[in-house]
């Protein structure tokens, strides 16, 4: 990712706010893993999910 203009990084939706986020460089081993803009997305992500 060395030498990529702020633009021209990968990003991605977050499933809970709908809003988009960017690469960021503390997410550069696991960024395939990654799925939430935020912590507190990822502790809302239980509320946002449909029961079954």
């Amino acid at each position: 990712m060395k030498g990529v203009k702020k633009e021209n990084l990968p990003s991605k939706v977050c499933p809970v706010c709908g809003r988009p986020f960017a690469w960021r460089k503390k997410w550069e081993k696991n960024w395939s893993e990654v799925k939430y803009c935020s912590d507190k997305c990822r502790e809302n992500r239980a509320k946002n999910q449909p029961s079954a």
